[in-house]
């Protein structure tokens, strides 16, 4: 096979990543780079997060790194990662490692010099390229380029050591082939399927990760029928049993020319009332709890913005995709705030305590439902309801 070389990228020309290259020796084999920045290069994507395979030790790293004024920050010092900071260039720089053991959630390593070595311990085929930062020149020794041509995730040796290495291997499988796969790898397929179960082993706060990001992927709808059809969601979200909701949404994301939303499209693939459930298992965010919970809620007769103003913009198209309704009303439209407040209430003769608030909620009511007029018409809505109010009360 002829030599493979890195396009440029524009990434590698990043500030401060030449001296950070230079410190850690790469002209004579001391750093390459590794991961998602070879592979999406090659395919021709944006590159975020760069990563650096390194022979020194992480002490020499560090050392290395400070003599050369960059800042070295030991974020994974047990399992040989140092963030290098190099004139604002933010890139991971990890010892080359060698698993001692595993027990399917951690992994106790030990460092090496052996390219190779390191890279075997990598889970798919397409991360396990590295690149030198030099010459560009591209190793790969276990058919990883061959697979991105093929569009095909594949694991690296036999797909069930690598599952009961790590059991979140399941996941990312899938992940990765919605996102890069045309072709699925019937080994891989068939381990996950069986493995599924190991799922049960991982935190709650690993899975949904996984998910989540699953979910936004290009290829995320026919990627979570095979799994619904295999069972791999089974074991810890038993609640995605169809995903005809998911497809639907995802069509009406693209036609109204919405991004992909992983809260969205997690709430497509349950019901409203598992909502609750699924986002204290998944221990997501308060903020995203409440938004998978009020996803599902109903529309209403009242129109997109006054839902959009009592449940918030985010949560008002959430609905109205998975509803099937249209968003036309909300484009360039934010909730305006009500051009009144308590105090001029009590500035017009209202006296202060919980009527105040009675009366502004009165107020609130028929201002959104004359449609949120201008100030000069509130002042007219407020009236009304204060002379209603006294005439209640003068009555009484």
């Amino acid at each position: 096979m002829e030599p493979v070389t890195l396009p440029n990228g524009g990434w590698r020309d990043r500030p401060g990543l030449e001296t950070l290259v230079t410190a850690l020796d790469a002209t004579h084999g001391g750093a390459r780079y590794v991961g998602g920045a070879v592979r999406d290069t090659l395919l021709g994507l944006p590159v975020s997060d760069i990563d650096l395979a390194t022979r020194f030790a992480p002490k020499d790293v560090i050392a290395r790194l400070e003599g050369a004024g960059i800042k070295a920050v030991p974020t994974g010092l047990a399992h040989g990662t140092i963030t290098a900071v190099s004139s604002g260039t933010v890139v991971e720089v990890t010892t080359l490692r060698r698993d001692v053991s595993t027990d399917g959630r951690h992994a106790t390593v030990a460092f090496t010099d052996d390219w190779q070595e390191d890279a075997a311990r990598r889970d798919f085929t397409i991360n396990a390229l590295f690149a030198d930062p030099v010459h560009g020149t591209v190793y790969d020794w276990f058919g990883g380029l061959e697979d991105l041509r093929e569009g095909r995730v594949r694991f690296i040796g036999d797909p069930f050591r690598r599952i009961a290495e790590d059991h979140l291997r399941i996941l990312r499988f899938f992940r990765f082939h919605a996102r890069f796969g045309r072709v699925i790898d019937p080994a891989g397929l068939d381990a996950c399927t069986v493995r599924a179960n190991d799922l049960m082993a991982l935190s709650r706060e690993r899975i949904a990760a996984e998910v989540l990001k699953l979910l936004v992927a290009p290829r995320a709808v026919p990627v979570v029928a095979l799994m619904v059809e295999h069972g791999i969601f089974r074991p810890v979200l038993p609640e995605i049993e169809d995903v005809a909701a998911l497809a639907a949404l995802a069509d009406r994301e693209t036609a109204a020319g919405i991004a992909p939303d992983p809260i969205r499209r997690l709430a497509a693939l349950i019901t409203p009332a598992a909502a609750e459930a699924v986002g204290a298992r998944l221990r997501l965010s308060n903020v995203d709890r409440k938004r998978l919970e009020a996803a599902g809620g109903p529309i209403g007769d009242e129109g997109p913005r006054p839902l959009a103003f009592r449940i918030g913009i985010e949560s008002a198209i959430d609905r109205l995709l998975l509803a099937g309704q249209p968003l036309d009303e909300l484009a360039d439209w934010s909730p305006p705030r009500l051009p009144i407040s308590g105090g001029a209430l009590v500035a017009r003769g209202m006296a202060k305590g919980p009527d105040v608030a009675r009366a502004l909620r009165q107020i609130e009511e028929r201002w959104i439902a004359e449609g949120f007029p201008d100030a000069a018409r509130t002042d007219q809505i407020a009236q009304d309801v204060l002379d209603q109010l006294l005439q209640r009360s003068s009555s009484a």
